[in-house]
């Protein structure tokens, strides 16, 4: 198949960047992984041990088809504590990638081709396979950076049997600029393209289970990811656009979060806020810690007492 076709199909399905990358021989990108996790860089996420060669996911493929969906709004946080990242501010992601997915997999077998996709939901690579498939490159803070919408991006990958045309990978652009290390409150970005989940903000209140959180950590007022290495990264002061997509648009909750509440927060009142939403990762007890943590920070911070 030609591999403009499946390009121009993606795109009338709603996708802003589409590229092909070529399945390696040996995949050197594994072998950098288990450094990281020789390191202990995962924290506590045993799942990032899983990723797998994409040939283990599906036998015969032949290309990965990457895509990316702009989620950027021009809406800015509160410069209260209580922040949550842009990622978390509409619909879950992995819905309305994966309604467009499933979407360009069909039409790919009605082609006659065989198609697997994942969003963010299976042992691949996606950075990786987007800086492979020419969609940008892997930035110092570990995002992937797009030419046309900085990191702003979902990513979501096709693996199919079709033997599509590869672009060539996208060369890193980020030069000499330590920004995003050097804004980091935290130091998780131990060097250039190594971020340590241990120290990461993003990590602690996304993906750490633990009753409470390590007193050496300092939330800065985020309560659910964070953002400063990208909102410090030219890249994205420059070339973030107004996304098209209406499901990534903010709920107004999730712009000006009431702490207090976030800290008495029911499992009733849980499930009726977060339905839909990718912050739904965050369980209830961890939405109390979290807004705990940074309320007693912030009054710390003011007269040296806690809540």
């Amino acid at each position: 198949m030609d591999r403009q076709k499946v390009y121009d199909y993606a795109l009338g399905l709603g996708f802003h960047r589409v590229g092909v990358a070529a399945i390696p021989d040996q995949d050197q990108e594994l072998a950098h992984l288990q450094a990281w996790l020789g390191s202990g860089y995962q924290a506590d996420m045993a799942w990032m041990a899983n990723r797998r060669p994409v040939q283990d996911l599906m036998p015969g493929v032949r290309s990965v088809i990457c895509v990316a969906l702009n989620y950027y709004t021009a809406h800015r946080h509160s410069d209260q504590p209580g922040k949550i990242s842009r990622y978390g501010w509409g619909r879950d992601y992995h819905k309305v990638m994966g309604s467009k997915l499933k979407a360009l997999v069909r039409w790919l077998e009605f082609q006659g081709a065989r198609a697997r996709f994942f969003v963010d939901t299976g042992p691949v690579q996606d950075k990786v396979w987007a800086e492979r498939a020419g969609l940008g490159w892997i930035s110092k803070n570990g995002n992937l950076i797009t030419r046309e919408y900085g990191s702003w991006v979902f990513l979501g990958e096709v693996l199919t049997d079709l033997e599509l045309v590869a672009e060539v990978p996208h060369a890193a652009h980020c030069g000499s600029c330590t920004r995003c290390l050097e804004a980091c409150p935290t130091q998780a970005i131990t060097r250039p393209f190594v971020v340590d989940a241990n120290r990461c903000i993003a990590y602690h209140t996304i993906e750490n289970r633990a009753a409470e959180l390590p007193e050496n950590i300092d939330l800065a007022g985020w309560v659910a990811g964070c953002d400063i290495c990208q909102d410090v990264c030219p890249w994205n002061q420059r070339f973030a656009r107004v996304t098209d997509v209406e499901d990534f648009w903010p709920r107004p909750e999730n712009l000006v979060v009431n702490l207090l509440e976030l800290a008495t927060l029911s499992e009733v009142e849980w499930d009726r806020r977060f339905r839909g939403s990718a912050l739904r990762r965050i369980k209830a007890f961890m939405w109390r810690r979290n807004a705990r943590k940074v309320l007693n920070s912030f009054h710390s911070s003011r007269n040296g007492s806690e809540v």
